[in-house]
């Protein structure tokens, strides 16, 4: 398992477009994953201890940000051969065991995580109400291991900035996380 750091935050970048099926049955666009004030966009797997440690914390912060107008979406892009805890089965699994309350996508192709330029599980991309990239930094200091409780929610205090300002904060500290795990290429 190789740990990465995700880049700094390119403010402005567009949100790429995307269509790609749901574990709920249906197909989801970028338009239709949007709020009014924001999206945010985050790559994760069911396998990585990084995103193990955080999920709890993943969901609360989503349903919070709702109540603010940033909708959330989670695009699982790892090549499930190499992990069957990401199969699809298992997305579905786990949406339903956490009570996800967001659309969780399945990137078969890799493509979609390719366009974003993803590097690991989680990767967030917090978008403001034009769809441009504003965050691109952690949820909080959890790493494998769940931080305190009483630790800064970096991802939440910065989309609550997005959801008020439209602009995300300038110093943003990384995520970390596994590698996302790409298919093999002839």
């Amino acid at each position: 398992m190789v740990s990465l750091e995700t880049p700094v935050c390119d403010f402005g970048l567009a949100a790429p477009e995307f269509s790609l099926p749901g574990v709920d049955g249906k197909s989801w666009t970028l338009q239709d994953c949007a709020g009014e004030k924001g999206l945010l966009v985050m790559f994760i797997c069911n396998h990585c201890p990084y995103v193990k440690a955080v999920i709890e914390r993943i969901v609360r912060d989503t349903r919070e940000l709702k109540d603010h107008g940033i909708n959330s979406v989670a695009i699982m892009s790892n090549d499930p051969s190499l992990y069957e805890e990401d199969s699809f089965d298992n997305m579905k699994f786990i949406a339903e065991k956490y009570d996800f309350p967001f659309p969780y996508l399945l990137d078969e192709t890799q493509e979609v995580a390719k366009t974003f330029g993803a590097v690991c599980t989680p990767d967030f991309f917090g978008y403001n109400g034009k769809l441009e990239l504003q965050y691109r930094g952690r949820l909080d200091a959890s790493r494998k291991e769940t931080a305190p409780v009483d630790v800064r929610r970096d991802l939440y205090a910065s989309m609550l900035e997005v959801a008020k300002t439209g602009k995300g904060p300038d110093d943003q500290i990384p995520s970390m996380g596994c590698s996302i795990k790409w298919k093999e290429t002839a």
